[in-house]
């Protein structure tokens, strides 16, 4: 390997540096700066070695993948990765335990980081024979895993026909707005935010929710919980790193259900969600080495940045992700904190009410930005909103809103 160890460090660095601006400010993704990166090799490639932006890359998606649930639990605007977050980590900031919601997935995303590494000899192993035996299955899979998640995570018929009406609506919307001549920036964010984020937080508005004094957490024990919740995401993780048709909405579900959490064991939910969501961005290089397949922006980006990939560099990437992952924990947990402390200052219903109209403007803003039909995002911001009202009011998990993204998966595979 041609990076040294000071080489490596200065990647890390600088890349969760940028990771970390594009956590905490929604709407900035961190494909698009990967972008940037690769459109300027040309020129960066005289300063610096392809191992060394390939590190930079990936600590930045690390950084990224750990930091963008604190926006997405506090301010309620998420992306495909960290939707189904919200309800959660809202329901622990309005119990008082913000602080403890951020420990929780900063644990969730190193243990998830950890987990992988541990994972990759038997990932070498088994992944690649196991993969050729499942791909002609891909869409039955994802039907029987569907039908199973609304089966399970429901306790009687009322539930589960609501849940298939819900899953199946979100599912035609999903259909209708991946399959509109616009960004899938645009159209994830509208519907992301409407299903996930403002539903949530009008719904809170009419509950008059008050938020409580945040209580103080200095440490938190690992017990089985939470080691379940990272082992949870960490199969998910690797899951969908090499399943075609299984993304972070299939991964998310798969998680919850892995590790036993839903809405009302908030522990093993949050961990085993930001545990999948750091484990993919190690896992997505692991599927080049051994399938020459990229599942992520970030993953296609540093395959053509290196001319080959081999063993050598994945235990090199093993070693800069825990460095990576570390030093995110710890931003994670001092800048949650910074943040959840502001907000027991503030009037939350007239902070609900803010974000929301910040959010709106922020959907109408990319729209023209990306110079989509504003009238059509934002009648299907309108209905995702109202769709994501639904689950509040008969009672459902809103995982099933993720058929937005499971629906019209199946609908391609099968």
């Amino acid at each position: 390997m041609v990076v040294g160890i000071f080489d490596l460090i200065l990647a890390c660095f600088l890349g969760i540096l940028c990771g970390t601006i594009t956590g905490i400010i929604p709407g900035i993704h961190v494909n698009t700066v990967g972008a940037f990166t690769f459109a300027a090799t040309p020129l960066l490639f005289n300063f610096f070695s392809s191992e060394f932006l390939a590190v930079f890359l990936l600590s930045m998606s690390i950084a990224h993948a750990l930091l963008e649930f604190i926006p997405s639990m506090l301010m309620g605007v998420p992306d495909e990765s960290t939707a189904l977050s919200i309800l959660p980590g809202h329901k622990m900031i309005l119990e008082g335990q913000g602080k403890k919601a951020i420990r929780l997935t900063a644990i969730g995303g190193l243990g998830g980081i950890i987990f992988t590494v541990l994972s990759l000899p038997l990932s070498i192993i088994l992944l690649l024979p196991t993969y050729e035996l499942l791909k002609p299955y891909i869409g039955l899979l994802l039907l029987i895993a569907s039908i199973y998640l609304l089966i399970s995570l429901n306790k009687n018929l009322e539930a589960i026909a609501w849940s298939i009406i819900i899953f199946i609506l979100s599912g035609i919307l999903g259909w209708v707005m991946l399959n509109a001549p616009i960004s899938s920036n645009i159209s994830l964010l509208c519907t992301f935010s409407g299903l996930f984020g403002v539903s949530t937080l009008i719904y809170s508005l009419d509950k008059n929710s008050i938020l409580p004094k945040q209580e103080t957490v200095n440490e938190i024990r690992i017990d089985f919980r939470i080691l379940r919740g990272v082992f949870g995401g960490g199969i998910a993780g690797v899951l969908i790193g090499f399943l075609p048709g299984f993304g972070p909405a299939q991964g998310g579900i798969l998680a919850q259900e892995i590790s036993g959490g839903n809405d009302e064991k908030l522990e093993n939910f949050l961990t085993s969600l930001s545990a999948l969501n750091t484990s993919d961005c190690l896992f997505s290089l692991m599927t080049i080495y051994l399938m020459g397949n990229a599942r992520s922006g970030i993953a296609v980006y540093i395959s053509k940045i290196l001319e080959s990939l081999g063993l050598s560099h994945i235990i090199f990437f093993s070693f800069a992700s825990i460095l990576a992952a570390a030093i995110s924990f710890i931003l994670c947990i001092k800048l949650g904190d910074f943040l959840v402390e502001r907000l027991q200052y503030m009037d939350y219903n007239r902070l609900s009410k803010l974000v929301i109209c910040f959010i709106s403007l922020f959907v109408i803003i990319f729209s023209l930005l990306e110079n989509a039909p504003v009238h059509f995002i934002l009648l299907a911001y309108v209905t995702s909103i109202a769709l994501g009202l639904i689950p509040h009011y008969v009672g459902v998990s809103k995982s099933h809103l993720m058929g937005v993204l499971i629906v019209p998966a199946l609908a391609i595979y099968l």
